[in-house]
């Protein structure tokens, strides 16, 4: 009997010396495959990062392409503010001699222009030809600084355009203190951001000339320049010295924020004594660089 449990002891020994390595092996093994997968977690982690970083550090970088598109823009923007700044303070004829010179720069100063209008949220070309086209299509029209004729192409009037350089067939270049037009032929003169020069004078006393009695003159122009609190002009002296010219006030719109709109008729009798007008300065407008 006690043999006998003495085998029994012996070989429960030997079995468990024979699985120990077994055992130790397979926590080894184990404790190996839990250290790769950690490993490699790290890793991905590590390289997630890198790519979010680079990705990151991708998008800070310009794009060649888009980084001269810039460089263009503000060469662009440099020439339009440079030649916006010579027609606010040069004569109609001094501009004209000067785009007639050289008519790429005129194509330069419009680009910039329409520039600037893209921020605009309302444009004053707009309103004038929703008012024209609540009026008669039979009146005939005078676009004086027409720019790329926008407002002919917009209407079923016969419109004549007037600015310094012609790029289109239905515009006729002049000084539009000097239009080809007849004395009293046409029905309404626009002036849409265009009483430019030091002598605009002028070219309001060329509209009341083409002007037909009782025809209209709109004029819409940027607000600032009709500010003064900021060294504009007071738009009761310039109102009044366009009535002094020969015109009657109808209305004025304050409303928009870029710009003013005024409305006149020319008067039925004329006065056959001329009179000094005094005229009030309208300062240069200065866009921001943006």
């Amino acid at each position: 009997m006690k043999e006998g449990e003495s085998r029994k002891r012996k070989r429960r020994r030997r079995h468990n010396s024979n699985s120990k390595p077994q055992d130790q092996e397979s926590y080894q093994s184990k404790s190996t495959a839990k250290t790769t997968a950690k490993k490699h977690k790290q890793d991905t982690v590590k390289n997630n990062e890198h790519h979010q970083t680079s990705a990151a550090a991708s998008a800070k970088r310009p794009k060649p392409s888009s980084f001269l598109d810039k460089m263009r823009a503000r060469l662009s923007g440099g020439h339009f503010r440079m030649l916006n700044e010579k027609l606010y303070t040069c004569t109609g004829k001094e501009a004209l001699d000067y785009f007639n010179e050289n008519p790429a720069l005129f194509d330069m100063y419009h680009s910039g222009y329409q520039e600037q209008m893209s921020h605009w949220p309302e444009l004053p070309v707009n309103i004038i030809v929703k008012w024209l086209k609540d009026h008669s299509p039979s009146l005939v029209i005078a676009d004086f600084g027409c720019g790329d004729a926008r407002l002919a192409k917009s209407v079923k009037n016969k419109v004549f355009s007037f600015d310094l350089v012609s790029n289109d067939p239905s515009v006729i270049a002049c000084d539009m203190s000097n239009t080809p037009l007849n004395s009293s032929s046409v029905d309404v003169a626009v002036f849409c951001l265009s009483l430019m020069g030091i002598n605009f004078p002028n070219y309001l006393q060329e509209a009341q000339r083409v002007l037909k009695p009782s025809g209209w003159l709109l004029i819409a122009e940027v607000k600032s320049r009709f500010d003064p609190n900021t060294g504009g002009a007071d738009p009761n002296k310039f109102s009044k010295a366009v009535c002094d010219l020969g015109f009657a006030p109808v209305s004025k719109d304050f409303s928009n924020k870029m710009f003013i709109m005024f409305y006149f008729k020319k008067k039925e009798k004329q006065n056959s004594k001329s009179k000094e007008i005094e005229w009030p300065e309208l300062k240069p407008c200065l866009y921001k660089r943006r």
